[in-house]
């Protein structure tokens, strides 16, 4: 298996635990404001990147879903109302972030359709063959060891199950690429620091952004580990990208 993906090193604090640990206290202490701090980061479009990623499944009609790093649930909550499939499972290390999904839930009257449970991806307490798809929004970059992460995915997978993965990505092209380096660099830390408190993890989200695996090295890393039929595709000049791939 291979190793050493740059955002498996890219820490919010520091080096003396491990990333999972790390991540998971991060996403507790800003559970309260990340909702309003994503939407405004992203002027909104992460709603839209949320709509295209289902798109990409709605033609396989799952039945049974597993969103991976589901966070305050958006993604989880929105496959119920698109996909209507008979349950999805959200799955995040951060109690904190899903408190919040199990309110959101409740409120949009899915608490039978949905249920979270801390899980770490690592290590994922589902068997076998359990799902039809596998979804993860924002989340891979927060992996402490990626191909294992993508690998028990593929294991929970059911034969001809698909994977679809929402990422965020640096954009390439002029003069995109000069404009996205500026609001990740100055802009996303101190709306962060101002709006959440937490400087850190607004400092973490721009330099995980860069060390991702993207496009054709996130392909390529689904390959490896066993998907087939992958597909990758970006939005919004580039700042989003979408993978997809199938189960054999």
């Amino acid at each position: 298996m291979t190793t050493g993906y740059g955002s498996e090193k890219v820490l919010p604090y520091n080096g003396e635990e491990g990333k999972g640990i790390q991540i998971r206290r991060m996403f507790d202490s800003i559970a309260g404001t990340y909702d309003r701090l994503n939407h405004t980061l992203s002027f909104g479009f992460d709603k839209g990147w949320r709509r295209k990623g289902i798109s990409a499944l709605k033609p396989f009609a799952p039945r049974i879903i597993l969103d991976i790093a589901t966070g305050t649930g958006d993604m989880a909550i929105a496959l119920c109302k698109a996909l209507a499939p008979e349950h999805v499972t959200g799955a995040d290390l951060s109690e904190g972030m899903m408190a919040i999904g199990r309110r959101k839930a409740a409120a949009a009257g899915l608490t039978t359709q949905i249920t979270f449970e801390q899980q770490d991806c690592l290590s994922l307490t589902y068997g076998d063959g359990t799902f039809d798809a596998v979804s993860v929004a924002f989340g891979v970059r927060n992996f402490e060891h990626i191909e294992q992460g993508i690998a028990e995915m593929y294991r929970v997978l059911k034969p001809g199950g698909h994977l679809m993965i929402l990422e965020l990505a640096t954009p390439d092209r002029f003069p995109v690429k000069q404009l996205y380096r500026l609001y990740a660099q100055t802009v996303i830390p101190a709306v962060g620091r101002i709006l959440s408190k937490e400087k850190a993890a607004y400092a973490y989200l721009p330099a995980s952004v860069r060390a991702v695996p993207q496009g054709r090295v996130m392909a390529d890393l689904l390959g490896r580990v066993g998907f087939t039929e992958m597909d990758t595709r970006t939005f919004t000049f580039g700042v989003c990208a979408l993978y997809t791939g199938k189960k054999r």
